[in-house]
């Protein structure tokens, strides 16, 4: 169940950046690259997201069925989804570029699937 904070100063729209420090989203977001995180709490089914679950913040794919069940899911096949139903979570950004040794990527975490396909 998602809730929403209260932010109190306009940093909050601030866009900013972070390391990628595993391999649980490879190949689309290789180990070091940087992604750009616009603050946000929607997002469309495909996007990825910084999302916290619990006390634990999760860099992964949101994925949303037509029933309206919710997960995170790694794009790496090794790492489990996370399914979101009945637990307490907030997205709390949506990854809107990646950098990969200075070749630049940008997504539509607003579209569906990122815009693709």
């Amino acid at each position: 169940m998602s809730q929403s904070p209260e932010y109190k100063d306009c940093s909050y729209n601030e866009l900013y950046a972070l390391q990628v420090l595993d391999e649980s989203m490879e190949p689309e977001f290789p180990k070091g690259c940087v992604i750009v995180i616009e603050p946000s709490q929607a997002c469309a089914s495909g996007a990825y997201v910084v999302i916290r679950v619990g006390e634990e913040r999760w860099f992964r794919q949101f994925v949303r069925d037509e029933a309206g069940s919710s997960k995170l899911v790694a794009l790496n096949e090794g790492f489990h989804e996370i399914p979101l139903d009945d637990k307490d979570w907030l997205i709390e950004g949506v990854i809107v570029q990646r950098n990969v040794k200075r070749e630049v990527k940008h997504y539509k975490p607003y579209l569906a699937n990122n815009g693709e396909g």
